[in-house]
């Protein structure tokens, strides 16, 4: 592993909330039981389990230290002491298009139109080391870019690589096939993502209705968000519709399934609505700071519904939207390009219905969630 720098320091976490909040009861994937074949099928209808009903699930046991874990926070806090001069010069140029790799800057989504109310949500997105994509960065990342290359790896083989052949096995499908389209050497638009909320009042809170971002699915194949004591993200159950907030939980990573995966499998895995909350009162003071993982498939395999499976054969899911409404099935690519504009537009304001319903590929519009 790569010496850490000695100048970068330690990352202070804030302390967990006090406040009695309606806490998701979320399974859990021990990947400690993986090396057996007996662990691996009884993870893998926990895992199938997780994904039809809540959606998010949290992994224990996944062979990454803590102090790794913290090094990266330690890295994403010292990046945003950088002037916003210097972040600016890594804005991908075609952000309005729907490139997302470099930083993305606050301000572009207007939360409260009659306040001026504006995101205050900062993302530094590093791509995949695969010799696809460049690696340009701010000094402050790119004097660690052998940690985070090494980090960034380890997440595939020792959680993504594993989450898939769980999900290929519960599927009844060869052990290797949802892993031969999420190779880490083949080009995909996977990265990793240092996220900041800055914090808003408590009286610009009450403005927002106490909610930062809407609910929402991600478009990849899964999300891996690591703890982060700042309460504010919310899940909705695919059962009851109720919403919940998600516990941090030490030595934990916390997983949503996510678009890609629920048009592979023609609907029966379910991505994941989820929303970002105003943090209780007690942790309001505070920014919060987000260290996340996203995984998709090559670009360029076609979103179709895997045929293959017994499992989805026998629940009739064969088709996905774009398959039953006739219209072209996209690539990874597309969807990701097509998706990410739609995300980033800028200017756009909250309940907009143009944008929150906007057709985004041929028979497919998107929605917003409460």
């Amino acid at each position: 592993m790569p010496v850490p720098a000695p100048e970068l320091g330690a990352y202070d976490f804030v302390s967990e909330t006090k406040a009695d909040l309606e806490w998701a009861d979320l399974i859990t994937v021990d990947l400690a039981l993986f090396d057996t074949p007996e662990g691996k099928k009884q993870l893998a209808q926990t895992l199938i389990k997780a994904v039809r009903e809540d959606g998010f699930f949290y992994v224990t046991n996944f062979n990454i230290a803590q102090e790794r874990v913290n090094r990266q926070f330690a890295i994403g806090n010292k990046f945003y002491e950088t002037p916003l001069e210097e972040k600016l010069k890594y804005v991908p140029a075609g952000l309005d298009n729907g490139e997302f790799n470099g930083y993305v800057p606050a301000g572009r989504r207007i939360l409260n139109a009659e306040l001026n109310l504006r995101d205050r949500v900062e993302v530094y997105n590093i791509p995949k080391f695969n010799g696809d994509f460049k690696h340009q960065h701010p000094e402050r990342i790119q004097q660690h870019l052998p940690e985070i290359e090494e980090f960034a790896r380890s997440l595939h083989s020792e959680v993504l690589d594993r989450l898939h052949v769980l999900l290929a096995i519960a599927l009844e499908l060869p052990e290797d096939y949802f892993t031969n389209i999420h190779k880490y050497e083949v080009k995909s638009e996977d990265h990793l993502r240092y996220m900041k909320y800055t914090k808003f009042s408590p009286e610009e809170n009450d403005k927002l209705g106490q909610m930062w971002g809407r609910g929402h699915t991600d478009l990849g194949s899964w999300t891996l968000l690591f703890r982060q004591p700042v309460a504010a993200l919310q899940i909705q159950n695919h059962k009851t519709g109720a919403w919940k907030w998600v516990k941090p939980q030490n030595a934990t990573l916390t997983v949503n399934a996510c678009d890609a995966l629920t048009l592979l499998t023609g609907g029966y895995v379910r991505s994941t609505i989820h929303r970002v909350a105003a943090p209780p009162k007690d942790q309001q003071h505070v920014d919060r700071l987000g260290l996340l993982y996203f995984s998709r498939p090559h670009n360029d395999v076609p979103l179709a519904a895997v045929k293959e499976s017994p499992v989805l054969q026998r629940e009739g899911a064969t088709q996905n939207a774009f398959e039953k409404s006739g219209n072209p099935v996209p690539t990874m690519e597309e969807w990701t390009f097509a998706k990410q504009k739609w995300q980033r537009t800028k200017g756009v304001v909250r309940g907009d219905p143009n944008h929150e319903t906007a057709e985004i590929l041929p028979g497919w519009n998107e929605r917003i969630y409460a």
